[in-house]
């Protein structure tokens, strides 16, 4: 196949992102239009400097953190301003695609167009990928520990029945990201032939044959990294770690940045909203939707909206605006620009080498 400028900007067109915007736009209105109260105009303007200017913070630190960690990762191939523009386009596509896409499908392609070797590209996307399910997989026993074991309190209702189908909707999601990180690191770090081999059986068996293709690239491409990443240095990895803790950490912390501008919060509050929304980005996680549109605002009043009652609608829009149209329009003003840059005028050939991974090659639970 082909890939062209004019094929990639087709993706990203703007009838495709304004769709989104619309269906999340919409559903915040319709709340607003249910929830108003007069009252809620003097409390927004009464939002507190301090928590505002630190849910600013928190945003600055998500982004320079993953700056910091695609430069280091590249091994300092990237300038900072490619560092940044490529950090805008994971982003964006993250906005743009299916949540249960990602942006990390199109990550190693725009590595690629930034003149990193492919087989590099790859073995960097993987690792960030799995980097961040560690995060996750470490990070929920270590919360849960500080709040004695209490998974009912990570989220408030009287329905019985749904908080027990959210204990199981969220531990069989925590055993499969534990499964699919535990099996990165095995693949990458300890015996990519035995992966490679059995990857390429299951696209043998005929209840995966539809994917021997995806599974056959995926194999090599295992290998390929799996050679790239164990010569890296202790520091190369520290740089990795330290940076995703850093990205993580504030990406889960500004949902509590923003409730704590309008209501007081002790330290407890500010872990059980951290819990939270560890398993409300499950949630967004499985949404067809593009970047969870409509399903992030419909989910959000579920997880914190018994801090801040009828003004959950007004922090669902700010939440939005920071964390989801931001990007969006972040993505826009960057994707031409880059996409000029990158593209000669006539066609690309796309050989199997060089094509976009498919959603089978590069899964990424958490890029939202």
């Amino acid at each position: 196949m082909t890939l062209t400028k004019e094929q990639l900007t087709e993706k990203f067109s703007p009838r495709k992102l304004i769709i989104p915007m619309l269906l999340g736009l919409s559903v915040i209105s319709y709340m607003l239009y249910q929830n108003y109260q007069p009252d809620q105009l003097q409390t927004l303007l009464q939002a507190s400097p301090f928590w505002l200017g630190m849910a600013f913070l928190v945003l600055f630190i998500r982004d320079f953190g993953y700056i910091y960690r695609i430069r280091y990762i590249t091994d300092k191939v990237l300038s900072w301003k490619q560092s940044f523009k490529v950090i805008m386009l994971w982003e964006f596509a993250s906005c743009a695609l299916p949540s249960v896409v990602g942006g990390s499908t199109i990550a190693s392609y725009i590595l690629y167009k930034e003149k990193i070797p492919l087989g590099r590209a790859i073995a960097q996307v993987m690792v960030t990928a799995m980097l961040d399910n560690l995060y996750f997989v470490l990070a929920v026993p270590f919360v849960f520990l500080l709040m004695e074991g209490q998974l009912s309190a990570v989220m408030d209702t009287t329905n019985s029945t749904l908080l027990e189908s959210l204990k199981v909707a969220f531990i069989v999601s925590y055993l499969l990201i534990a499964l699919y990180a535990c099996t990165m690191f095995y693949a990458l770090f300890i015996n990519p032939k035995s992966v490679k081999r059995l990857l390429i059986r299951l696209g043998q068996f005929r209840a995966f044959r539809r994917w021997k293709e995806p599974l056959f690239r995926h194999a090599n491409e295992l290998l390929i990294a799996s050679g790239h990443l164990r010569s890296k240095t202790m520091s190369y990895w520290l740089h990795a770690i330290v940076s995703t803790v850093f990205v993580w950490t504030a990406r889960y912390a500004i949902i509590g940045c923003l409730i704590a501008a309008f209501t007081d919060l002790n330290m407890h509050d500010h872990l059980v909203i951290f819990a939270r929304n560890l398993i409300y980005k499950i949630v967004l996680f499985v949404s067809i939707t593009p970047g969870a549109a409509g399903i992030a605002e419909i989910a959000f009043p579920a997880f914190f909206g018994v801090f801040i009652g009828s003004f959950t609608t007004v922090v669902i829009l700010l939440y939005r605006l920071l964390t989801y149209y931001l990007y969006l329009v972040a993505g826009a003003l960057v994707f031409p620009r880059w996409a000029a840059s990158v593209f000669r005028k006539e066609t690309v050939p796309v050989s199997a080498d060089t094509a976009i991974p498919t959603k089978a090659s590069h899964i990424h639970p958490l890029t939202l």
